[in-house]
């Protein structure tokens, strides 16, 4: 039956009370982009055989309601796309599922904005592989319980719970995350979540971190003491707009692989302080707004910062409002080519040391350092004449 009524967009009604499905296998794609349904009856559908039931109900918008509750699923691999884009529906009954052979659960609930809350206590995930965009832009969704998750064999959690506005609570203190390579936008936009427990996470085989906690706006700490990051590659935006975030612990970061920086700590408005001793950053290519809006920042050490690579560093500081005192000297800028308001609006910085900028190769000053009231000629250590030039030309 895969494909049946596929793209079926006018499709209001569907009578299928003379099927019999007992001999059915493959259900994918069965009312995939049945735009116009709103309803279904399939209480009489024998399920034991089947094997798929991918994009099943995929794009199914007006579907307001769905009693699947008479579903055997215990010889059903793949459920990727089950759910997704179910616009209108404001429950699910997926209790009785049996999902202990399944292995792909990738963006089984991805855009169902209307459900509020979801019962996954019975779910089996021990085979499963792919939980990408699993419950991506539920945007109301303020329950869920994820206890009986086993995760040991899951690879991706990319998008996982990207764009839950509405989440308050989440429990993952359950989740094994040993072979997991990919948790970019993992929490992103998650507005709600007040506090991640992360502490069982094993990281060790991750790449991408970028976006991870991007938007977690009312996120107050966050421990990632036992992140390994050995491994990661790009941490772009990685907790930017966590406005309410206070602190970070991250002294465990090894960021030896690392080649992409941007945005980092973007908008991170409430931090006071960043230890980042610990960094190594000789693989960074890019920089740009990496504390940019960080206007509680009152000092920062990066002394242990090697950017002989770095190309990008415009917005580098900007808008750090509230820092007086930068130590750039260890600052390598011989491949930098953008600087364009690298400091602007740092308006109580009065000391500045650049003695190690070279700005031969740069291409962009504009704005650099626009708005700096406190910051005068005298109090910036350098040895560039293009920065003498550019500070001369302002005052």
């Amino acid at each position: 039956m895969e494909y049946m009524f596929n793209n079926c967009k006018s499709l209001e009604k569907i009578n299928l009370s003379s099927f019999n499905t007992e001999k059915v296998q493959n259900m994918k794609y069965m009312f995939n982009a049945c735009y116009s349904l709103k309803s279904l009856d399939l209480l009489k559908f024998k399920t034991i055989k089947v094997q798929n039931m991918e994009f099943m109900f995929n794009d199914c918008y007006c579907l307001e309601s769905l009693d699947i509750s008479n579903f055997n699923t215990k010889n059903v691999k793949n459920m990727e796309y089950m759910f997704s884009n179910c616009k209108s529906l404001g429950e699910i009954n997926i209790i009785p599922f049996n999902t202990e052979n399944v292995k792909n659960i990738q963006n089984m609930f991805n855009g169902c904005s209307s459900l509020q809350s979801l019962d996954l206590s019975n779910f089996k995930t021990n085979n499963v592989e792919n939980m990408n965009h699993m419950f991506s832009n539920c945007k109301f969704l303020k329950e869920l319980c994820l206890l009986s998750f086993n995760t040991k064999n899951v690879e991706n959690m990319e998008f996982m719970f990207n764009e839950c506005y509405c989440l308050e609570s989440l429990d993952i203190s359950n989740f094994n995350t040993q072979n997991v390579k990919n948790m970019e936008y993992m929490f992103s936009n998650c507005k709600s979540l007040e506090t991640i427990n992360v502490s069982s996470f094993n990281t060790k085989n991750v790449e991408n971190m970028e976006f991870m906690f991007n938007e977690c706006s009312s996120l107050q700490s966050l421990d990632l003491s036992n992140f390994k990051t050995d491994n990661v590659e790009n941490m772009e935006y990685m907790f930017s707009n966590c406005k309410a975030l206070e602190e970070i612990n991250i002294l465990s970061f090894n960021t030896k692989n690392v080649e992409n920086m941007e945005s980092m700590f973007n908008g991170c408005s409430s931090l006071k302080n960043l230890n980042l001793l610990n960094f190594k950053t000789k693989n960074v290519e890019n920089m740009n707004s990496m504390f940019s809006n960080c206007i509680s920042l009152i000092e920062i050490n990066l002394s242990s910062f090697n950017t002989k690579n770095v190309k990008n560093m415009e917005y580098m500081f900007c808008n750090c409002i509230s820092l007086q005192l930068l130590d750039l000297s260890s600052f390598n800028t011989q491949n930098v080519q953008n600087m364009e308001y690298m400091f602007s609006n740092c308006e109580s910085l009065y000391f500045l040391d650049l003695s190690s900028f070279n700005t031969n190769n740069v291409e962009e000053m504009s704005y650099m350092f626009d708005y700096c009231n406190q910051l005068k000629l005298e109090n910036i250590k350098t040895n560039d004449q293009g920065i003498v030039d550019l500070i001369l030309s302002i005052e």
